[in-house]
């Protein structure tokens, strides 16, 4: 975008754009934390196989460093910050506010144990929670909410859906979105993600714009924003997504980004199959896109636009490919429906993720290689597909587009 300091380090102007640097959260004790009783609460399905997952989590960390890509860790840049007692001591007290930890001993022993321990294992504690049994036994006074949750095994909660980096923050041109999360169990990744930006060096925040903050009560998840180009962002108002939060990051970028011309609020039923915008449709190519076939005629399209009075024009386009193309200024695009063609076998594989394809350069991206028929017809559309195992990754209900949150792309 024309605007981008030469000093920013964050640079995403495309879905497309050959992947420079990436970052990832590799799952860890949190997910260990995961239990039957627990799991609708902690947007899971199922309980993954840890060691299988980091497994397959290193293995799309190496394909994306073998395409050139670095690749950042969120657990790394959270302990380096850590490093500096009052950082610490900050986070530690939103922790325990965020966790509603009001009894005053209890609170004080918390804060005591946690601030005593090293950067890596507060990291840790941060983004894996605190099982009571962990915590030094200790005479106290017992609260009302210490007797009535005297069977719940944690006093801080996992956050097990971290590894889905795509969703607590959006890099936009040179700034960051930092994204407010629709569900409880989720709330805690942002303010992690604020804390980096504020104190880790590697965002270079004097550079960059913040397009949204998670302090904001519309949700917005990044799963359903995607960087179609320097002038049009696409964003799902979905399960998640809400429609007032689309409107106040497109005011944002508006207001902060010349080179922007439109925001595409595409519109997907709320369900939780359909979670995000890319679990039915992500860009894979300059002028290719893989949707679920299962969502085309369900989706409605609005072209958001800057208006005289500096508010926001809001117009219903006729449908999504014509939107595309008047967008993105081509003279034609594709959709690559996935499954190949059969509704049974596209239903199958949109479950397991087979249209949350990243895009690592034009033209090549990254699948689960369990989606065999989309991947298949993929490559007849023309696109190399690098596959990844992703048997217990999928468990989350996120492919590698989920996964992955990237910082730095090419210009195309």
């Amino acid at each position: 975008m024309s605007n981008v300091n030469k000093e920013s380090f964050l640079n995403v102007t495309s879905e497309v754009g050959k992947l420079k640097a990436v970052l990832l959260h590799k799952p860890g004790k949190e997910l260990e934390r995961l239990t039957p009783d627990y799991l609708k609460e902690l947007l899971f399905d199922d309980i993954p196989w840890l060691k299988k997952m980091r497994k397959e989590h290193d293995e799309f960390a190496d394909v994306l460093r073998q395409r050139g890509a670095t690749v950042y860790y969120v657990e790394d840049l959270l302990t380096e910050i850590l490093r500096d007692v009052d950082v610490k001591r900050n986070l530690i007290n939103d922790i325990l506010n965020h966790s509603q930890i009001e009894n005053y001993e209890l609170r004080e022993l918390i804060f005591s144990y946690l601030f005593d321990k090293s950067p890596e294992e507060v990291a840790e504690v941060v983004i894996a929670g605190l099982n009571k049994k962990d915590m030094p036994y200790r005479d106290r006074e017992y609260s009302l909410s210490d007797y009535v949750k005297k069977d719940y095994p944690l006093y801080i909660n996992p956050v097990p859906n971290l590894y889905f980096m795509r969703d607590p923050l959006s890099i936009i041109g040179n700034g960051i979105s930092i994204n407010s999360m629709h569900t409880d169990a989720r709330r805690r990744e942002p303010m992690i993600i604020k804390y980096i930006y504020d104190y880790n060096p590697i965002f270079r925040k004097d550079y960059s714009k913040v397009w949204y903050n998670y302090t904001i009560p519309h949700s917005i998840e990044g799963g359903d924003i995607l960087v179609l180009s320097k002038e049009v962002v696409a964003v799902g108002c979905s399960e998640r997504t809400s429609a007032n939060g689309i409107e106040i990051l497109a005011r944002n970028l508006f207001a902060g980004d010349e080179d922007l011309k439109e925001v595409l609020a595409v519109h997907i039923p709320p369900l939780r199959a359909f979670m995000h915008l890319d679990t039915v449709f992500t860009m894979v190519d300059r002028d290719k896109f893989t949707v679920y076939p299962g969502i085309l005629d369900k989706v409605a399209v609005y072209k958001l636009t800057r208006s005289k009075n500096k508010d926001i024009k809001v117009t219903p386009e006729d449908d999504l490919v014509k939107a595309l193309k008047n967008s993105l200024k081509l003279p034609a695009v594709s959709l690559i429906q996935s499954g190949g063609g059969d509704s049974i076998t596209a239903a199958r594989e949109q479950w397991n993720d087979s249209t949350n394809t990243l895009a690592i350069a034009p033209g090549v991206v990254v699948t689960y290689s369990r989606n065999e028929a989309s991947n298949e017809v993929l490559r007849e559309n023309g696109i190399e597909v690098l596959e990844i195992d992703g048997s217990e990754l999928v468990r989350g209900r996120g492919g590698p587009r989920c996964m992955s949150m990237p910082l730095v792309r090419d210009e195309i």
